[in-house]
């Protein structure tokens, strides 16, 4: 085979053995940048998920109801019971979303089983402490309430996970949107509605703590249950306080 032909032979070889490296070194290089893509998107993602991160929450709460401050001869009886729910909106205040400040809108339903008699109307009530020697069935007065709680928030929690510690606490103002008091007795059955007596207006301090879902709640009332009412002499000045159970849902 001639010389000038063996030449061009290999000189094609060569051409075709380089293309092949290059688009080689080209088809690694888009490989290369296609996971440097592929990582960016993953942090962005990260980032996004991170900066939308909040604590949103429903409550529930399950409590027990006593009266503070009673006058002399005025006790509970049977089980006081009360309910209360509503939502909490998040607003965190550092960059680890460990600290934020809440507040939201709920309802709270509280029963007070006791022995002091209402009776009389709305507008003008008389108000009796029953004793031993008094023959009742049933007395008790109720409160259906709107609340507004304002409090501060310190958690573990992180985006991640939905299982950490907490401690919640604030203030709430509530308002009385409905109120029964209801009196069986010798003398039949006596129920007043919205009575005037009652504080429209109620502020209380609260605490919650524990971990995941379940958590202990207690609430002291700041100011009375009653505007200015008094009995046998007794100025009745009884705030409520309030503790149990309450539950936490995103």
């Amino acid at each position: 085979m001639p010389k000038e032909i063996l030449k061009r032979m290999n000189h094609f070889k060569n051409k075709i053995n380089m293309r092949l490296l290059l688009s080689c070194c080209l088809l690694l290089s888009a490989f290369d940048v296609f996971s440097q893509v592929n990582k960016v998107s993953d942090v962005a993602q990260e980032i996004k998920i991170d900066s939308l991160y909040r604590e949103d929450q429903f409550y529930f709460a399950f409590i027990y109801n006593t009266l503070q401050q009673k006058p002399i001869g005025l006790k509970q009886q049977k089980f006081s019971i009360g309910l209360s729910g509503g939502f909490l909106r998040d607003m965190p205040i550092n960059k680890l979303r460990t600290k934020a400040f809440a507040t939201g809108l709920g309802l709270s339903y509280n029963n007070y089983n006791e022995n002091l008699g209402i009776t009389g109307t709305a507008k003008d009530a008389v108000y009796t402490i029953l004793g031993s020697q008094s023959n009742f069935d049933k007395n008790k007065f109720t409160q259906l309430l709107i609340d507004v709680p304002l409090e501060f928030r310190w958690r573990t929690s992180t985006y991640q996970s939905y299982k950490f510690w907490r401690i919640y606490g604030g203030v709430k103002f509530s308002y009385l949107a409905y109120s029964k008091s209801v009196l069986v007795d010798d003398n039949g059955k006596t129920v007043i509605t919205n009575n005037d007596d009652f504080n429209k207006l109620l502020y209380s301090l609260y605490l919650s703590a524990g971990f995941n879902t379940l958590n202990v709640y207690a609430c002291y009332g700041l100011n009375p249950i009653f505007k200015s009412i008094s009995v046998d002499g007794q100025k009745i000045n009884m705030k409520s306080l309030n503790v149990g159970v309450i539950f936490y849902i995103l």
